[in-house]
């Protein structure tokens, strides 16, 4: 490989998924991940089109058919089950998308990485750069040198002060259950389907994943403590199955009845930011725009940050890389603040009663590649 070298702080999706992008695109990029090993980490997440597009042109749709799961519908429902709004999937003129588990996205996307382009056990602390270069420090004192570096390290981004100042996350004042169970536990589960439930304080979503092997469920209820922003602790399925009994559908209390074990987290996001860039020095991902996950759109931005990043990159000298990343950040910025701003309004729609707004054309019809070819 010739040209600029990218060097990625954080191997979750977004981070995982520019690698494959810059890599598919001739340029040399290598991950650098703090957690010790990747397994099964998080629950599930929807691929929308907007994604499934990047993902097919890097050869890697026919394994997301495979690992994932087709849904054929999504319907939002009050608590009591009647149907207020429906999104066609799949076929003649339906959009498509999956349902997959993070941890086999994850590893889709580590199976299409040579060996060694992914570090583990490497904690971020520090960066510099120079007209010329740009290096990351890591708690054990190694350093990471490239023309690139890309800030792909979630919320709690630490290399998010080297491009703005430093604000808190905002607390949604909600916590969510989040979890996977066997599908077979639930028989009469409708094959494909995708459920949400409302009551106006209480909204519960549930999908399969996996191949339809497993249902994902997140359940959002008001929080009885301000978490700390993506702290995660076990959750207790009695006081879930509380939150969701009397009045409610009783396909979605056949869920909850079901679960046995759950995760619960404080729900943040952070305000948009104005600045996506410095020098040599990018952000992509949670990094670059956390959103609440109420247009399930997360780890999908994070796909098109990594895809739009490749395709400015490609080909270009390791002189431009700063004028370069200033594209990417008027290419992404505006688009991801959309979402983030969205996401936000859906809950104000939630707790009005109101259908949350998915599966409109400017989400699901865009193209970050060509959107990106243009600017070049």
């Amino acid at each position: 490989m010739a040209g600029v070298r990218v060097v990625i702080v954080g191997g979750g999706i977004g981070g995982l998924a520019a690698a494959v992008a810059l890599r598919a695109k001739g340029i040399e990029a290598e991950v650098y991940e703090q957690a010790h090993r990747l397994g099964e980490v998080g629950a599930g997440f929807m691929l929308a089109p907007n994604s499934l597009r990047v993902l097919e042109r890097l050869g890697l749709y026919d394994k997301v058919t495979e690992s994932g799961a087709s849904f054929t519908g999504f319907a939002v429902c009050d608590a009591d089950g009647t149907e207020v709004s429906s999104l066609s999937l799949g076929g003649g003129d339906g959009y498509t998308l999956f349902g997959m588990h993070r941890a086999d996205m994850v590893n889709l996307l580590v199976s299409c990485l040579p060996g060694d382009a992914l570090h583990l056990n490497h904690r971020c602390v520090a960066f510099t750069q120079e007209n010329d270069r740009a290096v990351v420090t890591f708690e054990s004192g190694e350093k990471a040198e490239g023309d690139v570096v890309v800030g792909a390290d979630g919320i709690h981004s630490v290399l998010q002060q080297y491009v703005v100042e430093p604000r808190g996350p905002v607390f949604s004042g909600l916590a969510a259950y989040r979890g996977v169970l066997l599908a077979e536990r639930v028989p009469d589960w409708p094959e494909g389907a995708v459920r949400f439930w409302n009551d106006g304080t209480k909204t519960l979503l549930v999908y399969p994943v996996r191949g339809g092997e497993l249902l994902n469920f997140v359940a959002f209820t008001v929080a009885d403590e301000q978490m700390r922003e993506s702290w995660s602790a076990p959750g207790d399925p009695r006081k879930l199955a509380a939150a969701f009994g009397d009045g409610w559908d009783s396909l979605a209390r056949k869920v909850i009845s079901q679960v046995d074990a759950t995760f619960r987290w404080g729900v943040y996001d952070r305000e948009s930011l104005r600045q996506w860039s410095q020098g040599r020095l990018a952000l992509l991902g949670d990094a670059a725009h956390s959103m609440l996950p109420y247009m399930g759109q997360g780890a999908n931005q994070a796909i098109e940050d990594g895809m739009g990043l490749a395709t400015l990159l490609e080909g270009v000298s390791t002189a431009d890389v700063p004028h370069v990343l200033v594209r990417y950040q008027t290419l992404r910025r505006d688009r991801a603040a959309r979402f983030q701003q969205g996401s936000r309004f859906n809950v104000e729609l939630m707790a009005a009663g109101k259908a949350p707004i998915l599966g409109m054309p400017w989400m699901y019809d865009y193209d970050v590649e060509a959107e990106a070819r243009t600017l070049r």
